[in-house]
């Protein structure tokens, strides 16, 4: 989830160009895995994108009540088409309690450390008691080492370059699409920010308990990409 409306419009154009889609099977099981243990009647899941995630989820366990918010307009027009209930709209902003709060890939990397805390304290609010919050973070080995450098990348329309580097827990990344409109291109340039986290500070701001960790090798590189965690918000939180 890119952090401001030009970004996330440029991100929304160029995310099938990324290998998202191809990583994503290999972490959506972890989610899966954790939510066939337990009984899940409602999910909201937040930054949903193009609704993939929730296609998958819906598919395996028929959840009752599923929805999916994103502060981009277009991949909540891609949500919608799939079939699910989708809101342009910020967390901290909407109504209603879930038994269980999404954010995946990487979500949470996009806030920084001012943005993640009030983002959390949304996330406790909007869950009910006893409800669970699934994320997973980038590692530091992930951000040092998955794609920090230089990607290029075209098809017949688009022509993509991203320019990354990681420094005092920054990641900076500058986008510039070349996107074809009749026989010209139109030059879009955005540059999208990731923030490194750790696992105790995550939880220590979210104030809800730890129920698991997990480390997620995605890319079959030396060591983990990222973190996978179920946390959740105990009686009286």
């Amino acid at each position: 989830m890119p952090n401001t409306s030009d970004s996330l419009d440029l991100y929304a154009k160029v995310e099938d160009l990324l290998g998202v889609k191809e990583a994503a099977p290999g972490l959506y099981a972890h989610y899966l895995l954790f939510l066939n243990t337990i009984t899940c009647d409602s999910l909201l899941d937040v930054g949903c994108g193009s609704g993939d995630f929730l296609r998958q989820m819906q598919g395996a366990l028929a959840i009752p009540e599923v929805k999916g918010i994103d502060l981009s307009p277009l991949m909540i027009e891609r949500t919608s088409e799939q079939g699910f209930e989708a809101e342009c709209i910020d967390l901290c902003e909407m109504q209603g309690t879930y038994d269980v709060i999404t954010a995946v890939f990487d979500m949470l990397n996009y806030l920084d450390k001012t943005q993640l805390k009030r983002f959390l304290g949304c996330v406790r609010e909007h869950l009910n008691e006893g409800g669970y919050f699934l994320c997973d973070i980038n590692t530091l080995y992930g951000f040092e080492n998955v794609a920090v450098g230089s990607y290029i990348v075209d098809d017949d329309e688009r022509f993509l370059t991203v320019d990354s580097d990681f420094e005092a827990g920054e990641y900076i990344s500058e986008f510039t699409l070349f996107e074809k409109e009749g026989e010209c291109f139109k030059k879009l340039q955005e540059t999208i920010r990731q923030y490194y986290h750790m696992v105790d500070e995550l939880l220590a701001l979210s104030g809800l308990e730890l129920v698991s960790s997990d480390e997620v090798n995605l890319y079959e590189l030396e060591n983990a990409d990222k973190n996978f965690m179920v946390l959740r918000k105990m009686q009286g939180a």
